[in-house]
């Protein structure tokens, strides 16, 4: 009876319920997933999604300062607009994308079946999602009983007191609060699976010193995050007690302190751009070799360099704080320990550079993001060494150089080479190539758009702009710069849009990639694109770093330095 066909005015609509039937057991495939590559690509769309959200708030801030006087924002709904780009772009693109990676490539790369925890995996994931769901929930919910809804607007760094009940009345605050709460389990489950992972479930023959560099930077990424997600955990639930509970800890008329906010945050705010950093080195540490055609220079510095960072980063949070009145002590050693950062920074850029000279360099669009990425990520860290100085700080602290700074990180270095790693392993997830025309001009556009904006926000910093203000008066010396700065941003948005129509057109119309397009030496090459259910039918057995390559080339001379 259930083949049988029910004619309706001359429809025959079986069809049509097996097609419903079949699309509802698809998405419930992707719901209850706890295969590792499922969960990788619903971080990553997900963390696409929340980008292209984040550009539209970022754009419609920009569009209210392109110029002086501008109403195209109320002041209220600027406000609510730069935290929520803020909190999306750290939290849902940049945190979601990099697991995503995780997600997906570290088992096929040590030639793991799955991750160690398949359901904290799956768990992990929802409660990310939800947290994000939570959080832009507000824009309905945030006044609750007391009027329309509204979306936080306390900056994603939310200083005391402007979250306390006094400043922020309503449900706006909490659901920033709660959703980094539960964002927060989220990212420490995924971090422990990852650990676990790496640490126990290598396949045959790969020892610590034979894993590939993206695989030991997500290690030191998610022991990082174990360390840092927690104070910012406990620094939330604070502030919930504060708001609901009668306590005080950062309510400073009766007797708590806003500076322990501050801590607190930074504690965690500055080890979090690590966070996001070191798997964007990842990536380059992947896609360089492979477009450069020999193999990275200096692994083993390459590996105390990602130690030294992450452990160096754990002592440097208060160069934040420069302004706020710590001691000529204090601000001595932050001074310090900034500055310490670029030791290991320099050996990485240095070993880049070293991979790349002499080489047989290919100019796909995961190579250009990458050499984009270097240069960037070199004027980023000189920037970052002048902040450093306490006294040059104190003067550009609170202005528009400190946002070209931290943009020249997040998105000059971040940013590209997210992109870099999305055209890199796209062929690998769906079987079809990005379309090469459409990458460049993606990544012309975005680098001509980055460079107009950012490159004019260390000027007009110079020149006194205060950050976060919703106006300006035109008598400043600001107007034109600040117009160049939004006509970049309007080019970086265009492309975006390319590179999203470059991800849907290719996966229908892309050109078939086969199982290693870019002739890789990495173990997830060595398997079909799409990877199967089980990853690799035989457990392989790995005897250098570059397995699948000694695999293709045995007289290779640069094997004896591999193993």
């Amino acid at each position: 009876m259930a083949d049988q066909t029910l004619p309706i005015a001359g429809v025959d609509i079986t069809p049509r319920r097996r097609s419903t039937a079949q699309m509802l057991e698809w998405l419930h495939g992707w719901v209850v997933t706890v295969d590792h590559k499922r969960l990788g690509i619903l971080y990553m769309v997900y963390g696409i999604f929340f980008l292209l959200v984040a550009g539209v708030e970022a754009l419609a801030i920009r569009v209210q300062l392109a110029w002086p006087g501008m109403h195209f924002l109320s002041p209220e709904t600027y406000n609510e607009f730069f935290t929520m780009h803020g909190t999306t772009m750290v939290f849902l693109v940049g945190m979601t994308i990099i697991f995503g990676f995780g997600n997906y490539l570290v088992p096929l790369m040590i030639g793991a079946r799955d991750m160690a925890f398949p359901r904290l995996n799956a768990f992990s994931f929802w409660l990310t999602a939800f947290g994000g769901l939570l959080l832009y929930y507000s824009f309905i919910g945030g006044f609750g009983l007391y009027g329309m809804g509204a979306a936080p607007d306390t900056t994603w760094w939310a200083y005391a007191p402007l979250t306390e009940k006094a400043f922020s009345p309503g449900h706006a605050v909490d659901y920033w609060a709660l959703s980094l709460i539960v964002m927060g389990f989220g990212t420490l489950g995924t971090a422990i699976n990852v650990i676990a992972t790496t640490l126990s479930m290598r396949c045959r023959g790969m020892t610590l010193l034979r894993m590939p560099l993206f695989v030991w930077l997500m290690l030191v990424t998610s022991g990082l995050t174990l360390v840092t997600i927690t104070p910012l955990t406990a620094a939330q639930i604070m502030l919930t007690i504060d708001r609901y509970l009668g306590g005080h800890f950062f309510d400073t008329q009766a007797g708590g302190s806003a500076v322990v906010w501050a801590h607190f945050f930074w504690i965690f705010g500055h080890p979090e751009v690590y966070v996001l950093v070191l798997p964007a080195f990842a990536i380059a540490n992947e896609i360089i070799p492979v477009f450069s055609r020999k193999a990275i220079f200096g692994y083993p510095a390459m590996v105390a360099a990602s130690v030294g960072i992450a452990f160096v980063s754990l002592g440097v949070w208060a160069h934040h704080m420069f302004t706020i009145g710590m001691t000529s002590v204090g601000n001595t050693f932050f001074v310090l320990s900034t500055m310490l950062v670029g030791i290991p920074t320099g050996i990485k850029i240095f070993n880049w550079l070293a991979t790349l000279w002499g080489g047989k360099i290919r100019f796909a669009p995961p190579m250009l993001f990458c050499l984009a990425f270097l240069f960037q990520f070199l004027l980023a860290g000189l920037t970052g060494i002048m902040l450093s100085v306490a006294p040059w700080d104190w003067q550009l602290h609170n202005s528009y150089f400190v946002i070209a700074h931290f943009h020249y990180v997040l998105v000059g270095a971040i940013v590209f080479n997210i992109f870099a790693g999305i055209y890199y392993w796209y062929p690998k997830v769906t079987g079809r190539m990005l379309s090469d025309t459409l990458g460049k001009w993606h990544f012309w556009l975005f680098l001509i758009g980055f460079h107009l904006t950012f490159d004019t926000m260390h000027f007009v910093g110079f020149l006194g702009m205060p950050r976060s203000i919703y106006t300006y008066e035109p008598d400043r010396g600001w107007n034109t710069l600040n117009f160049w700065i939004s006509v970049g941003g309007m080019i970086q948005g265009i492309a975006v849009l390319i590179f999203a129509w470059n991800l849907v057109h290719s996966y229908f119309k892309g050109k078939e990639a086969g199982n290693d397009p870019w002739d890789a030496w990495t173990l997830e090459w060595a398997v079909p694109s799409p990877p199967p259910v089980y990853n690799f039918a035989a457990d392989p057995v790995v005897r250098s770093r570059r397995p699948l390559w000694d695999l293709k080339h045995p007289d290779d001379p640069d094997w004896k330095y591999e193993a």
